[in-house]
């Protein structure tokens, strides 16, 4: 049985965390999976122009499988985790998290690695390394307070309280809140919005978000305009649609 599932559809990818007995824990068997998942999703830039990233069953994730560290299940390298989401991260294809149930710190860091985040109104968003004693090293600690700002991802962090989807969207943490059983159909019709404008574009917007956000204002300006890739292939194609 596949621990990640993948679906295509019309131009959408659609990967499935699929441990629902175990509230799809991420072990390190599964972020395998996922890796191999994620690199062929950077390979097909040509046939998917979304990704959306959700989990079977009541939970999207429970968070890190300690039951699988306690028993020796290692990954295949020491930061293999956080570079699996940063290989998310980094995808050309923008990438929407579809959370519903638990998501707790290595599952909010995973959701955290996507674009943006539709809630189901029963998610239960958590950063808990503080109840274990750990630190986070899969970017808790960078990409929180770049979305939330930064007393939002400190309370959220030293205090390991839950938030609910509703709250998730009011702070920022999540894009939209929906019914849980409207939960992928909402997700899609915001993947497909995205699938209409060009792929090229897409592609381009969530490099220079994403790298500009390594650079001051004045720098990132600089870093557009040379990093800019200009006119895409579809544009006349655009172009002539629109005029006709």
């Amino acid at each position: 049985m596949a621990l990640v599932e993948r679906e295509d559809r019309d131009g959408l990818a659609v990967l499935t965390l699929n441990r629902p007995e175990v509230l799809n824990a991420l072990s390190p068997t599964l972020f395998v999976e996922l890796r191999a998942h994620v690199e062929a999703l950077a390979a097909a830039t040509d046939d998917i122009g979304c990704v959306i990233l959700a989990g079977r069953g009541r939970s999207f994730s429970a968070g890190n499988d300690l039951k699988a560290i306690q028993a020796g299940e290692k990954a295949p390298s020491r930061h293999f985790q956080a570079e699996t989401l940063d290989a998310i991260e980094n995808l050309p294809q923008p990438v929407i998290a579809a959370v519903q149930g638990h998501c707790y710190t290595g599952s909010l860091e995973l959701a955290l690695a996507c674009d943006l985040m539709v809630v189901a109104e029963d998610a239960r968003l958590a950063d808990t390394h503080g109840r274990w004693g750990m630190s986070p090293t899969w970017g808790m600690s960078q990409r929180l307070p770049r979305r939330v700002g930064l007393t939002a991802a400190k309370e959220m962090m030293f205090s390991g309280r839950i938030v609910s989807g509703p709250e998730a969207v009011q702070m920022g943490l999540a894009f939209r809140c929906v019914d849980p059983d409207a939960l992928m159909t909402a997700t899609e019709e915001l993947a497909r919005s995205f699938l209409a404008s060009s792929w090229f574009t897409l592609r381009a917007d969530k490099m220079l978000v994403n790298q500009g956000l390594n650079h001051t204002l004045r720098d990132g300006l600089d870093f557009e305009r040379e990093n800019s890739p200009g006119r895409g292939p579809d544009l006349e194609e655009r172009l002539a649609r629109f005029g006709g």
